[in-house]
């Protein structure tokens, strides 16, 4: 496998050069270690997903498909580097996308591909575009390229460890924490450096809402999950690939790790405003996942994060930046039951302390009824705020009832 990795690696460098391993030093010294990032967020579609597809056009037509055409289904990365590749080898290719796809993904992919990609909408969701895009396989002969679930794709992302061990010059990582989503990236990495890294150096990182391959290893065989959280969209996947289940079979459940949709937000954030690098959220989950583990696990160990994509869309950062407060305990949200008198709201008012902010109000006074209901949100600068103002609420007998981490309340009402 090692020597096919190679040739690829080789290959791919006529479309782009290695993209970076840094150390960084944010990181390094809040863990105590030595943080190196896999920067496939600086590749020329800010993923890594243009290696694999890279891989299987290669193969492809250098091996007498030229006049073939291809088709895939995709919103998000792998139809940017299936747009990119397309162009590259100058061959006609059908993108099909969700009608709820946000234009900016469109245009991104539109631009990548020129003249040589046509982009279709078709269904509200993947299921149906994934569909459709079948059917155009059938029905016209084009070759349908798989984002994760096939052989020459997961040795096209192999190259990312290629590239690791070369940039370390030698050296062997401590840990190496990887995302994970249809798991072709995982495989491939894993599998290139079997050997040279034990098994139990690799960490897996996964949404708590999407957990494809946590649950496939629980159960030892491939499990479909009944539903699926779509916030961390390049991550999101309700199976894992069969090729690539096969290749992580060897490892624990426990080492892969469950994170929440709300601290990888976290991510997101802090590495916007300390760093400077946008992240998506599945190219935040292994930042996420250092943070899990803390310093005591980390402090002295070479580790490697691979940050798999950096194609946010900005329309989300109000989001991003409202389930990071939520998840830092600097927000929260409460319905209080306030009397309905001249100067409650002013009694009320007075509870608050120096440093909370409301952020959101809403009261309905009803007739004919002794109190009325509130909706407010509160910001705070720490997190013991809020126990001092939860004292203060319970001391001036105001019933109250914190809805922040309500689920269905929070997404209904808030």
């Amino acid at each position: 496998m090692k020597q096919d990795v190679e040739r690829a690696t080789e290959a791919v460098r006529t479309l782009f050069p290695e993209t970076p391993l840094q150390l960084n030093e944010h990181l390094s010294a809040r863990y105590g270690a030595q943080v190196y990032l896999k920067r496939e967020d600086l590749s020329p579609v800010r993923s890594y997903k243009i290696r694999g597809a890279f891989n299987f056009f290669r193969k492809i037509v250098g091996g007498g498909g030229v006049g073939k055409s291809f088709v895939c289904a995709s919103a998000g990365n792998h139809a940017q580097g299936f747009a990119f590749v397309c162009r590259h080898f100058g061959v006609p290719g059908t993108v099909f996308m969700p009608v709820t796809t946000p234009q900016q993904k469109i245009d991104k992919t539109r631009t990548f591909g020129g003249d040589f990609v046509q982009i279709r909408l078709v269904g509200d969701i993947f299921d149906q575009c994934y569909q459709a895009a079948q059917d155009h396989a059938r029905d016209t002969a084009a070759i349908m390229v798989p984002p994760f679930d096939d052989p020459d794709i997961i040795e096209g992302q192999a190259t990312v460890a290629a590239e690791i061990v070369a940039q370390l010059g030698g050296a062997r990582p401590d840990l190496v924490v990887l995302p994970v989503g249809g798991g072709g990236l995982a495989a491939g990495v894993t599998g290139y450096l079997a050997g040279d890294v034990a098994d139990d150096a690799f960490l897996f990182s996964e949404p708590e809402g999407a957990p494809s391959l946590r649950r496939s290893l629980e159960a030892g065989s491939v499990v479909t999950l009944d539903q699926v959280d779509n916030f961390v969209d390049g991550a999101a996947v309700g199976r894992i690939g069969d090729l690539n289940f096969a290749a992580l079979r060897k490892f624990k459940a426990e080492q892969v790790m469950l994170l929440s949709e709300n601290a990888i937000c976290v991510t997101i954030v802090d590495m916007l405003n300390v760093e400077g690098v946008v992240l998506e959220p599945a190219g935040a989950l292994s930042i996420t996942a250092l943070e899990a583990l803390g310093r005591e696990r980390l402090q002295g160990r070479t580790v490697v994060a691979v940050v798999s994509g950096g194609n946010f869309d900005f329309e989300r950062l109000p989001d991003v930046k409202e389930r990071a407060m939520r998840h830092r305990g600097l927000k929260k949200y409460f319905i209080l039951r306030m009397a309905q008198r001249p100067g409650a709201l002013r009694d009320f008012l007075n509870l608050l302390g120096p440093e909370d902010d409301i952020s959101r109000f809403e009261y309905l006074k009803k007739s004919a009824r002794n109190f009325g209901s509130i909706l407010i949100g509160i910001e705070t600068k720490s997190p013991d705020n809020f126990v001092v103002l939860k004292n203060a609420f319970d001391h001036a007998g105001l019933r109250y009832q914190d809805i922040t981490e309500n689920e269905i309340l929070s997404n209904l009402i808030i």
